[in-house]
């Protein structure tokens, strides 16, 4: 059955201005799963309004009582979890397994927010004058415009909803147009759970449609948008309109360092992880390899065989490890950049091409070796189970090489040198560097990248504070007041 969604503005599920809608694919099978209102600027506005008006009095709601809030959330999203499981996997095509460590991070994601409810805190400075105190106050930065990737829904869903809620803002969400249904879902759950008309709305549609009037509307004070550099360029572009803070998450071509010094059996175990982790297609992923010459035959022989043996298929079979990529668009880009790759020289061991079926977007997990340092395979984001391989003979050189990009965002390398690692954790240019252990940043964490990797991070207090705002408040008092 093909379910019918609505939009959620002002605590209420409406049809779009528009009337009209469009449906969403099952990306292994192809088949039609839902229908969603393609939002307006005028619901974009209508949401905005509703926020606006909310923050008003939601600010001044006590952070405790905010909190419990994001309590129940987590208690419904539990409730439901295998429903929120399926469909997760429906709409985005991850392996069962892979959509219930997502609903399970999710849900802890909420809860951990909303412990902080009684700890984000302000400060007190020292005056030059005798009858003066400074207090620095942290207060909510007002409406939140969120807009949320197909790549990992109800977890980014939770990243942008639970640290607006606690601090005291509001927010209009934006779901992916390929990957809305847990997200109109979860409006269900915002509207049981009693929360305040227009703290939390919802508009779906194109970015296309409706990602300039969110981004460049007065009243949004912060736009916090996951997605690709080009997507957030134009929002920042947008934004800058009315001065508007964004709070950017985007591409990443992450290098994994194999030194001479590394165990390569841990080092092929993590790396596919963090290659395959659905299906390729996170910011975080393993993007390029680097390993030393002295090793390379073993890794490589064993990366590559460790690739062959990934297996590919039906994501609700729980013996395949990954499924399909979310669209047609992406299997037909993933498949061009490999062979654009091959016809410049490069080689394949394993894979490199899509998987042969009627239906879904499969691709095969590849091994790419004779690739350069200036092809597009090693310097534009690939975001699917592809994996180039190169080989360094020094550590100045490997540095060098890693550091080349425009990205900026995650890491990673593999040694049991201790100079080794600490030169990489000190001239690495990204927020994240990942030692003997797969990309997957924590939540307690701050996940952050640099260049046209964003601005701004997410998750732990420094992700918190990205939703509040300093008001400094210079208190003078008369010293000889004697009552």
């Amino acid at each position: 059955m093909v379910k019918k969604y609505q939009l959620f503005i002002n605590g209420e599920f409406v049809d779009s201005s528009s009337n009209e809608t469009m449906d969403v694919i099952n990306p292994a099978n192809e088949e039609t799963i839902s229908s969603i209102p393609l939002g307006t600027e005028e619901d974009v506005n209508q949401a905005i309004e509703s926020a606006h008006t909310a923050f008003l009095s939601w600010n001044k709601v006590p952070s405790k009582e905010r909190a419990s809030y994001l309590y129940k959330m987590a208690d419904k999203l539990e409730e439901r979890k295998d429903q929120f499981v399926q469909m997760l996997t429906e709409e985005n095509g991850k392996t069962l397994e892979a959509s219930e460590g997502e609903l399970d991070f999710a849900i802890e994601y909420f809860r951990y927010m909303a412990g902080w409810a009684l700890r984000y805190e302000g400060e007190i400075l020292e005056s030059e004058r005798s009858n003066e105190n400074i207090l620095v106050y942290k207060k909510p930065i007002g409406v939140v415009a969120g807009i949320v990737p197909w790549n990992f829904p109800m977890f980014i869903l939770a990243r942008k909803v639970a640290p607006a809620i606690v601090t005291g803002c509001t927010i209009v969400l934006k779901p992916s147009q390929y990957t809305p249904n847990t997200a109109c879902e979860f409006a269900k759950i915002v509207d049981e759970v009693g929360l305040p008309k227009g703290v939390f709305n919802l508009v779906t549609g194109k970015g296309s449609d409706i990602g300039n009037p969110m981004s460049s509307h007065p009243k949004v004070r912060m736009v916090s948008m996951t997605g690709s550099y080009p997507a957030g360029s134009k929002v920042m572009e947008a934004a800058s309109k009315s001065i508007t803070k964004v709070n950017l998450e985007l591409g990443g071509k992450a290098p994994a360092i194999v030194t001479k010094h590394a165990n390569i059996d841990l080092a092929v175990e993590k790396i596919k992880t963090s290659r395959i982790t659905n299906s390729g297609q996170a910011c975080t992923n393993a993007e390029r390899v680097y390993v030393h010459e002295d090793v390379a035959e073993e890794f490589i022989s064993k990366m590559t065989e460790a690739m062959k043996n990934t297996t590919v298929g039906d994501p609700t079979n729980r013996d395949n490890e990954i499924g399909p990529l979310v669209n047609k668009d992406r299997l037909e880009t993933v498949t061009k950049m490999v062979n654009t790759a091959v016809e410049n020289g490069a080689k394949v061991l394993t894979g490199g091409k899509p998987v042969n079926v009627e239906k879904g977007f499969y691709y095969k997990p590849t091994i790419l070796v004779d690739v350069k340092q200036e092809m597009d395979i090693i310097q534009e984001e690939i975001f699917g189970p592809v994996l180039p391989i190169m080989t360094y003979k020094d550590f100045d050189e490997v540095i060098e090489l890693a550091n080349d990009t425009e990205y900026g965002l995650s890491s990673s390398i593999f040694s049991e040198n201790l100079h080794e690692i600490m030169r990489a954790a000190n001239e690495l240019r990204y927020g994240e560097t990942f030692v003997n252990r797969e990309n997957f940043e924590a939540i307690n964490g701050f996940h952050a990248g640099r260049g046209q990797s964003g601005i701004g991070g997410a998750d732990g207090k420094h992700g918190l504070n990205e939703y509040l705002e300093t008001h400094v408040v210079y208190l003078e008092y008369d010293e000889n007041y004697k009552g």
